[in-house]
């Protein structure tokens, strides 16, 4: 693609960055044949060609956002099916988000809109404040009808999520003196001592401990779903790995990042990066794993992000290179003999810890959601499923599993249709295979595809830890 940036411009790193990307597209329009808003609409400007077009006129000219510009760069997922399919090598994800921060400093949005991105961007970040916000939105509930249409979505997605709210304890005795706190992760449910999330994360690894990761604790996950990241813990614990959660690490700056907000992003992503740093540098990490795929997608470009910052570009790289999904630093860690003698760890779980044997483990049909920042963002789509089926499931894939269920961060709420018609669309295709079980590796699809079909959904992670001696995961009853 042609482009007529200015010197000036190319002498900004960001603009230099994006001329590039843009040469690179060839308008082939392979693209819009998987985005799934060009799938929906029919419209050029809601694939990725049409917003290449836009980001291009918009950045190329420096000028203010318009309302078109930010109408379909709002409708975009950021799924990044398109990097996948495109044959070029375009990096859109750099592109769009070079976009939305230009959007957030030149386009003066309405007041309710405003309002309503300020306040998802003050309270979703933030465990302590989302914990609030979902017991305060049980309380008004009652009072649902009367609340303006986002505030009325806003507290549809709370009750979802309201009766699952988890903790994280405090640093226990005798850290400090180690220089460095450990955060206990509470479990939620009862395991066997050698096993507890809690005395290992702090102890170290149950057994010889052949590494030592950290873990990202997240943001949402562990108000909605704290036993994923339990699960994470037993895992590791049970073959050999000592967990820690580093002080000071929360969110890793993705929801905000997704919105423009670059300011806050970095802020959030530097925290993280000073936490980690701190501990690299105290004891050592081979990994730093997560739960969450989105945040394992911006964990891994942190490197670029801070690549012209001379405080924290070799930081940030440093981060990014450890980063892991679970799935991923799991496979690494055990090879090809990933899960081999299971059979023994649900025998054992079957008398002390809610489990079932290995032959009921295998006649369980598990749909796998790869989410899309898992497949398209990290390249990982293969790899969980492998891990499923080694540890005896009985995986099964779902048709068009290369579009995004509309989950997408804070998309779900910011693009209320599109999303609703992208959840029915992706609930259809995981309920004509008939599974028991959809298993995924991202909290947001998990609360979303929840939202639109009645089979329970897991983490991939509560299903590796069930196989091996870890209790049921509570969403199968």
């Amino acid at each position: 693609m042609q482009t007529h940036f200015s010197p000036a411009q190319l002498a900004d790193p960001q603009f230099a960055e994006s001329e590039r990307i843009l040469r690179a597209c060839v308008h082939c329009g392979f693209c819009t044949a998987t985005c799934p808003t060009y799938l929906l609409t029919g419209d050029e400007l809601d694939g990725p060609r049409g917003r290449i077009y836009l980001a291009k006129d918009m950045l190329e000219r420096n000028r203010s956002a318009d309302a078109t510009t930010v109408k379909h760069l709002d409708r975009c997922l950021t799924c990044l099916a398109c990097m996948t399919t495109c044959p070029s090598g375009v990096h859109y994800m750099h592109l769009v988000d070079h976009a939305r921060q230009h959007i957030e400093r030149t386009y003066r949005r309405p007041l309710p809109d405003r309002f309503f991105r300020a306040l998802l961007a003050f309270v979703l970040p933030h465990t302590g404040r989302f914990r609030m916000a979902l017991r305060m939105a049980a309380v008004v509930q009652p009072l649902r009808s009367a609340f303006p249409g986002r505030l009325r979505q806003l507290l549809d997605a709370a009750r979802l999520g309201a009766g699952s709210s988890g903790r994280v304890g405090s640093a226990p005795a005798g850290s400090e003196a180690e220089g460095t706190k450990r955060i206990s992760v509470v479990p939620r449910s009862p395991a066997k001592p050698a096993e507890s999330p809690s005395r290992a994360a702090h102890a170290g690894a149950t057994g010889r401990a052949i590494r030592r990761v950290a873990l990202l604790p997240g943001c949402v996950q562990p108000v909605l779903r704290p036993e994923i990241n339990d699960a994470a813990i037993r895992l590791l614990n049970r073959f050999g790995v000592e967990v820690v959660v580093a002080a000071g690490t929360g969110c890793c700056g993705a929801l905000v990042h997704h919105m423009g907000r670059e300011r806050q992003a970095g802020a959030q992503a530097k925290a993280d990066i000073d936490a980690w740093t701190r501990e690299i540098d105290a004891r050592g990490l081979d990994a730093i794993i997560v739960t969450a795929s989105g945040c394992g997608t911006m964990l891994k470009d942190y490197g670029f992000l801070f690549r012209g910052d001379a405080a924290y570009a070799e930081k940030a790289r440093r981060v990014s290179e450890l980063a892991g999904d679970v799935t991923e630093i799991v496979a690494q860690m055990l090879g090809e003999d990933a899960f081999a003698g299971t059979s023994a760890g649900a025998e054992r779980a079957e008398s002390g810890n809610g489990g079932t044997s290995l032959p009921d483990i295998g006649r369980l049909r598990v749909a796998y959601h790869s989410a899309c920042s898992l497949q398209h963002g990290q390249k990982l789509h293969a790899l969980p499923q492998q891990l499923l089926k080694r540890a005896g499931f009985n995986v099964i894939d779902v048709p068009e599993g290369h579009i995004c269920c509309g989950s997408a961060g804070t998309y779900s709420l910011l693009q209320p249709e599109m999303s609703t018609q992208l959840r029915e669309r992706k609930a259809r295709n995981i309920e004509s295979v008939s599974p028991d079980v959809i298993a995924t590796g991202n909290i947001g699809c998990i609360t979303h595809i929840a939202q639109g079909t009645r089979i329970p959904i897991v983490h991939t992670v509560e299903l590796l830890d069930w196989a091996t001696g870890g209790p049921r995961p509570r969403a199968l009853g």
